[in-house]
Order: structure tokens, then C-alpha cells, then sequence
């Protein structure tokens, strides 16, 4: 009798968005600079040629790893701004929310969109453009949400919204880089403490200046 031919098992269907997010999670441990064909082609499990015809250069997967990492639906940030409520609690679920996903075992420590633009050479200097557009995104929800609260009467008027905002970015992204060094949940969360007591009173000191109205005049000599 003749062999029958050995019947082979149909191949697994390729899955993109698998892929991307292997992708997206080496760009977040390595950066773009840190990053080889070599490290995404592994983890992505194609080969390069495959990679190119689907994802296009290495700076097209990185751009479209960086789009669904800070999709709206996914971005710890996005999600607690858009929180009905008082203002307060919408930043405080803000940056506990990110530390949360920072001290996640399953992913890489901090935040993409801050680690990743660190480090830059001035032949992608477009890339870090890119990362500091979606960070100053981000500052502008909060500014907004601030600012709401500003014009609804929930925050005084006197508060310097920009200035305030400035600073949680600071706390936010400064967090992120605690976090790929190594620092623990319990000492972000500490920090974030601090920086709601700070908010606390800067709120509690425009509220009493706002109040006290503009100080008196000084007499004519």
C-alpha cells in the first residue's frame, strides 16, 4: 500500500491585534531607540517581511502602538477625566487608576508615552513629537476639567488652574518613572496622597483669597 500523505493542521489565523499589542508592550519595555526588528519580529511572532507588509516601517508600528495605547477607551487618564462628579475625585481616580496600570505585573512598569520619549536621536525627533503631543493632549483634559469646575462654581475663581495642572502632570509623569525604577504600589500611592493633600490646600488657599476680595487700598499720603 502506498502512504497516505500526512494531512496537515490548518494554520492558526494571524490575529492583528495581537500582534500590535506584543508590539506596543516591546516599545514600552525598550523605546523606539531600544527597539529592533529583530525584538518586535519575536514577540510579534512574523517574520520581517511580514511585519513590513503589515504594519509597514518600524516607525509606522510604533505610531500605530503608541494610537492604541492611548486610545480613549483604554487610557487610564482619559477615562477618570471623563468621570461625572466632582472634580477632586475625577483627579484623584486620575492618578491612582495610572498607578495601578504602572505597577501592573503583566505589563511593563510607568507609562509608554512618558518613558518612551526619553531618550531620542534628532533622526527621530518626530517621535518624540509625537509623545509629547499626546502628553500635552492629556494636559489639556485636565486643564478642562479643571477649568470646568472653575466655571460651574465647584473650584474658586481664583484658582490658578494652569499652574495646578502643571503640577499633577509633574506628580503624574514623574510617577511613571518611580515605577520603571522599581518603586513599589505602596510608595506611589503614598505620593499620591501627598499630592491630593497638595491639591487640598491650594484649593482651601484660593477659596479663602477669593472670598477676602481684593485687599484695601493704601491711603493717600
Amino acid at each position: 500500500m502506498s502512504r497516505q500523505p500526512t494531512r496537515r493542521g490548518r494554520p492558526r489565523a494571524f490575529d492583528r491585534g495581537t500582534a500590535l499589542e506584543a508590539a506596543m508592550d516591546v516599545f514600552w519595555e525598550r523605546g523606539y531607540e531600544g527597539t529592533r526588528v529583530s525584538d518586535l519580529t519575536k514577540a510579534m511572532g512574523l517574520n520581517a517581511p511580514s511585519l513590513y507588509a503589515t504594519f509597514g516601517s518600524k516607525e509606522d508600528l510604533f505610531r500605530e502602538a503608541v494610537a492604541h495605547y492611548n486610545a480613549p477607551d483604554r487610557s487610564p487618564t482619559t477615562i477618570a477625566l471623563q468621570r461625572p462628579g466632582p472634580v477632586r475625585d475625577a483627579v484623584e481616580a486620575m492618578l491612582r487608576d495610572n498607578v495601578r496600570e504602572y505597577a501592573d505585573p503583566d505589563t511593563p512598569p510607568g507609562c509608554l508615552i512618558v518613558l518612551a520619549g526619553i531618550a531620542y536621536s534628532a533622526e527621530t525627533e518626530v517621535l518624540r513629537d509625537l509623545l509629547k503631543s499626546c502628553r500635552d493632549e492629556d494636559r489639556a483634559r485636565l486643564l478642562g476639567r479643571i477649568q470646568g469646575g472653575i466655571t460651574t462654581g465647584e473650584l474658586p475663581a481664583g484658582l490658578d488652574a494652569q499652574r495646578l495642572a502643571s503640577f499633577l502632570m509633574t506628580v503624574l509623569h514623574g510617577l511613571s518613572i518611580q515605577a520603571r525604577d522599581g518603586a513599589s504600589r505602596a510608595d506611589m500611592e503614598a505620593a499620591v496622597d501627598m499630592a491630593m493633600l497638595a491639591w487640598d490646600r491650594t484649593v482651601d488657599a484660593a477659596g479663602r483669597a477669593t472670598s477676602a476680595g481684593p485687599a484695601p487700598s493704601a491711603p493717600p499720603a
